[in-house]
């Protein structure tokens, strides 16, 4: 245990914004002393060389990786790092005891195949990412619960899945219908310089991108089929915004029973959520919108059945950094330590 009881967590690959993030809420938590941050590039320099603004708050230094040390002073870590990093280190954090929040790709798949297909790495840990549990809790929270290893979701497949999963679970569309189309604000990208993220390139501009071909497209696939009960493709289509912050995925799917109307639905998912605190599903007529989820842990999802062509249309809006990254990853800590898993983290947005 840290100080006062509490447990002492660190943060692996703290310099970008998922990091940033985490060390935001975990400054913030009740029941956490951040007691570490580690990465490669930055190492030796003060974490406020980084982020001047939180140089009142934050007194530590970015230390280079090495297990060991994490080992020692860390019961949790986050691991914010680079696609095919993470699975380098966890193998030897799991050996230790450690709980290990993986905030990468490389631990969101069952079948490690499909990880090397679409991101390239072949891996050499199988028995360790055979014990991964996919970490969105309001699908898998009693798995969550037991787990010590969590792969934390991307941001576009936990906006997507929020919305999709009760039509999958409760089989109310035809599932080869299902078409995704989000909207993704410019940190999503990272705090890396890219040619496309310049002011200049973004603004005043919306343009898809990773056309079927988005590397998020087998995550949200493998979490469709399990719902759905077989093997299932999802047509999904992402694009840059030019805002800083938010996701917007709307869902289209074709009904089975086309004598649904929107009051069901809504019904339907206040049911399907009815335990699940970060989810509000908004009142009939009503659709979110992004800046409504901005600096918030919430989903707000806003739902529309089409009686013309038998679709419904359901809206889910989060915000990347904080329910589709950092916000979430905590979400799932506070169930891994049995806690209350809205404790450390904000109820409200900021507005406007």
């Amino acid at each position: 245990m840290g100080k006062n009881g509490r447990v002492p967590v660190g943060i692996v690959g703290a310099s970008g914004y998922g990091g940033v993030q985490l060390v935001r809420l975990l400054m913030d938590h009740p029941e956490v002393e951040l007691v570490y941050l580690g990465g490669e590039s930055s190492a030796g320099k003060p974490f406020a060389d980084l982020y001047p603004h939180l140089a009142h708050a934050v007194n530590l230094p970015i230390e280079a990786v090495d297990s060991e040390i994490i080992a020692q002073r860390c019961e949790a870590v986050f691991l914010s790092l680079p696609n095919g990093l993470a699975c380098q280190i966890t193998p030897k954090l799991i050996e230790k005891g450690i709980k290990v929040l993986d905030l990468s790709a490389d631990y969101r798949f069952t079948n490690l195949a499909t990880y090397t297909t679409w991101y390239g790495t072949e891996r050499s840990d199988q028995k360790v990412a055979a014990s991964a549990v996919y970490g969105l809790p309001e699908l898998y929270r009693d798995r969550i619960a037991e787990a010590q290893l969590v792969g934390c979701p991307g941001c576009y497949p936990t906006a997507s899945l929020l919305a999709l999963s009760p039509l999958l679970k409760q089989g109310l569309i035809m599932p080869e219908t299902a078409i995704i189309d989000a909207k993704s604000g410019t940190s999503g990208g990272g705090r890396q310089a890219k040619i496309n993220m310049l002011l200049a390139e973004a603004d005043n501009s919306l343009a898809a991108y990773g056309v079927a071909r988005h590397r998020h497209t087998p995550e949200i696939e493998q979490i469709c089929s399990e719902l759905a009960g077989h093997e299932l493709t999802v047509q999904f289509t992402p694009h840059l915004i030019p805002m800083v912050r938010g996701i917007l995925a709307t869902v289209y799917a074709t009904l089975r029973d086309p004598g649904l109307v929107r009051d069901d639905m809504v019904t339907i998912y206040n049911a399907f959520y009815r335990n699940a605190p970060w989810v509000k599903v908004c009142e009939s007529g009503v659709y979110p919108q992004t800046k409504w989820a901005s600096g918030s842990n919430l989903c707000y999802i806003g739902i529309e059945v089409d009686p013309r062509t038998r679709r419904v249309i359901v809206m889910s809006a989060i915000d990347n950094l904080i329910k589709g990254q950092a916000g979430q990853a905590i979400q799932c800590l506070n169930i891994m330590m049995g806690w209350d898993e809205t404790l450390g983290l904000p109820k409200l947005g900021f507005y406007p």
